[in-house]
């Protein structure tokens, strides 16, 4: 008496062909969109650290600013009340100027920050879409194993819907097309 369990041979092996050629064309896909999304999301980091480094430049020009606009009232005060105003006046002018400089400097920051947070958000914009393509993608590798398994042409259907949703979803990143899983990147987040 044999203790191993055998499974009956099928005699169509059309399903499980399919099932092979579904599983190896969405791996292979899935692989290089995964490639795509790691690049991605090394870009995401950077223009992130770009962004906190510009606001961080930001923050300290404006405080630079504030400190220089004290010194400058300051100094104006000492002149009103100095018996010879020149070297505080020289001084108030110096300030004066540091200040200009400072004050046309701020908008230059701030909207290089927000140029680095604008390349960061879209880009997470194309990372949801690898994320979504991902998912459908491994969907539909798991169903085509269980179609496999039980030698279900539904469930492989099923297999091929997800996998054609993952794969526009991954073309739509790597195109930079206008499809975007909202409902899905708001559940998941």
């Amino acid at each position: 008496m044999s203790t191993e369990f055998e499974l009956p041979e099928s005699t169509d092996k059309r399903l499980n062909k399919a099932v092979a050629m579904t599983v190896v064309s969405l791996s292979v896909f899935l692989g290089l969109a995964h490639v795509k999304d790691d690049n991605l999301v090394q870009a995401m980091q950077q223009a992130k650290a770009d962004a906190v480094d510009t606001w961080g430049e930001y923050q300290a020009n404006k405080i630079k600013l504030h400190i220089t606009e004290g010194q400058a009232d300051d100094l104006g005060v000492l002149a009103k009340l100095a018996k010879d105003p020149a070297p505080a006046l020289a001084l108030y002018k110096a300030a004066q100027d540091k200040i200009a400089k400072y004050q046309a400097k701020a908008p230059e920051l701030m909207a290089k920050a927000k140029g680095f947070e604008a390349a960061y958000d879209q880009m997470n914009y194309h990372d949801d879409q690898f994320d979504a393509a991902d998912a459908l993608v491994s969907i539909a590798i798991s169903a085509a194993a269980v179609a496999a398994l039980t030698e279900s042409l539904w469930v492989l259907l099923a297999s091929w819907l997800f996998g054609g949703l993952g794969v526009v979803m991954g073309l739509a990143g790597f195109f930079g097309w206008a499809i975007h899983p909202d409902f899905l990147a708001k559940f998941l987040s």
